[in-house]
């Protein structure tokens, strides 16, 4: 970090092309493919994040005295608030009842994914707590300079929540799902550490799916053809359909997905005599699987829960790869081998009576959130002494 009297600035940018991919990715990393360049321009040059659907790009970039990137936050100006995965509905509908206008707001996010990842993006050759510090006090000059109700940073590490929280966010609990690899060396090292009961459902499940004749592969890389992506694509609007009716995501994001980041993309491909059916899309961070989109043709028994989860612990094992992300809802993951974990998100608010508030709602979600989720473990379908 440059001494007090050398120059820093803090400044928007219109889009995630106004950064170079080199310079973003200095601060982005490799950990996780989210937060990367590519996966933020697929996002944007698709149409799935933009003005138009109520994501504007407003990200925060921080240069040194030399002009180059020292830090950066991928930051959105949003007119709603679907496509989070942390919820405050509940937040608007009070405070606009109240008199206030909660929207617009500001976002600092990876849109459409909830998966626990940094948000304050810092040069490694950078001073990462006072970086650190600038950026988040710089994420709030600039929601009081847009004279939004409220700020939020969904699924930020523990450790930059610290850093959010000192400079006066409010954090806020959630659980999630995650499958964890202590080194198993095959699918059925991971059936042996289960409870006879777990093991024999996850079994018959299984047996069930190839009963039907259904063939399924993960693809990755140059096995991913255009036709993969066409297919999967009807998937995904299927299910939006059937679910929530309003798709996030464009057919050009999952071109430009394929086309930029294929090495880091696990898609698992169902066919029904060599017809494709159904689809779950993963990507692969440095340690982490990350299972992002299901979508399904038809109503096959068991098959979601063979093609999203069975196949990427399976995947997982077989890369080394020691954690698998499920995401959140869903208590039944927990029987095949996904336990809760804890994230978090932090919200500046703009208004002191509504700030209050919601300071006073987060402490009592937060106790029912650790008790929930220290009910929910106990459910865990993994063996206990005496077990066989």
């Amino acid at each position: 970090m440059p001494d007090d009297g050398e120059a820093i600035t803090l400044r928007f940018l219109g889009g995630i092309g106004e950064a170079s991919r080199e310079a973003w990715n200095a601060c982005a990393g490799e950990d996780t493919p989210f937060v990367g360049h590519d996966f933020l321009r697929a996002l944007e040059a698709s149409g799935s994040a933009s003005a138009e659907t109520g994501w504007s790009p407003r990200h925060l970039a921080l240069d040194g005295p030399d002009g180059a990137l020292l830090g950066v936050v991928p930051l959105y100006l949003k007119s709603h608030s679907y496509g989070e995965y942390v919820f405050d509905w509940a937040w608007a509908d009070a405070y606009e009842r109240a008199g206030g206008r909660y929207y617009p707001k500001m976002q600092a996010c990876v849109p459409f994914t909830p998966v626990t990842g940094p948000r304050l993006l810092i040069r490694p050759d950078a001073d990462p707590g006072a970086v650190a510090a600038t950026l988040a006090a710089g994420l709030i000059e600039a929601a009081r300079q847009a004279k939004v109700s409220s700020l939020h940073v969904t699924f930020p590490t523990k450790p930059e929540c610290e850093t959010l929280s000192a400079a006066g966010f409010l954090i806020r609990h959630g659980r999630q799902y995650r499958f964890e690899n202590p080194g198993y060396a095959s699918f059925d090292d991971f059936l042996a550490a289960l409870s006879s009961r777990k093991r024999k459902m996850i079994r018959k499940e299984r047996a069930k799916v190839a009963e039907s004749g259904i063939a399924i592969r993960a693809l990755t890389g140059d096995e991913i053809e255009a036709r993969h992506w066409d297919a999967f694509f009807r998937f995904y609007m299927t299910t939006a359909d059937r679910k929530w009716g309003h798709p996030y995501l464009t057919r050009e994001f999952f071109h430009l997905l394929g086309e930029t980041l294929a090495d880091r993309v696990a898609l698992v491909v169902a066919e029904d005599r060599g017809e494709p059916v159904a689809g779950a899309l993963n990507l692969i961070g440095a340690d982490t699987l990350y299972g992002r989109n299901w979508g399904c043709l038809g109503d096959y028994r068991f098959l979601h829960f063979e093609a999203c989860y069975y196949q990427a612990i399976d995947f997982a094992i077989r890369h080394g790869l020691k954690y698998v992300e499920a995401g959140a809802q869903g208590e039944h993951k927990i029987q095949r081998g996904y336990l809760p974990v804890e994230t978090h998100s932090a919200h500046w608010i703009a208004d002191p009576q509504f700030r209050d508030a919601i300071a006073h709602f987060l402490d009592r979600e937060r106790r029912e959130v650790k008790a929930e989720m220290s009910l929910l473990a106990d459910y865990g379908p993994f063996r206990q002494d005496g077990d066989v």
